[in-house]
């Protein structure tokens, strides 16, 4: 869908430059996505691994940072292979809806009630990254937190559009419960994509 090089605003990198690569494509279909424009695959020009990898290394970016859509929809080997023969680290970030391809440095696995996580996805995780839409998320954290490695980064994210009403609640949460952290949109207060 797009490629564009910015500062990683969410999570474990938040603050890094990073290149993202943005996968069109995305059958997971969160109600509160902020790119529903990549849902369709068929909307975007494609382009060949070789140039987004060019592109990437270009940049001046240590970090390659491969996001969708739903990226795991696609076999990402090659993807990942060219980007590590320019040098760069490669970072995901993945509902895990599907079984994981390619070579990774850092998988943020962020999961989604609206499609169930493949099985494969929990022992690849560095970072678990869940998005707060209401109270009830903080459980279904738990669930998940429950089935990743020892040493997955545990993180809590308000839904962008509530924000104000949820972040209250995660503060608390992680208050009570250290071994998470507040993820933070960083990249919409600064107003950068």
């Amino acid at each position: 869908m797009e490629d564009f090089y910015t500062i990683q605003g969410e999570g474990f990198y938040q603050g890094h430059a990073a290149y993202f690569i943005r996968l069109g494509g995305c059958d997971v279909g969160c109600v509160w996505c902020d790119v529903k424009e990549s849902w369709d695959a068929e909307a975007h020009p494609q382009v060949s691994v070789k140039e987004i990898a060019k592109r990437a290394a270009k940049s001046g970016s240590k970090i390659a940072v491969v996001t969708g859509g739903e990226p795991v929809m696609y076999e990402l080997t090659p993807l990942t292979e060219a980007l590590r023969a320019e040098g760069l680290l490669t970072n995901i970030e993945t509902s895990g809806a599907y079984p994981l391809t390619g070579y990774w440095d850092w998988v943020c696995f962020s999961p989604k009630k609206f499609k169930a996580p493949h099985p494969s996805i929990y022992a690849n995780a560095d970072e678990l990254k869940v998005v707060i839409y209401n109270k009830t998320d903080f459980f279904w954290a738990e669930e998940h937190a429950a089935l990743v490695r020892q040493g997955c980064q545990l993180f809590l994210q308000p839904e962008w559009s509530k924000e104000k009403e949820m972040l209250p609640l995660i503060i608390e949460y992680v208050k009570s419960n250290p071994q998470w952290q507040v993820s933070l949109q960083v990249h919409k207060y600064m107003n950068i994509p």
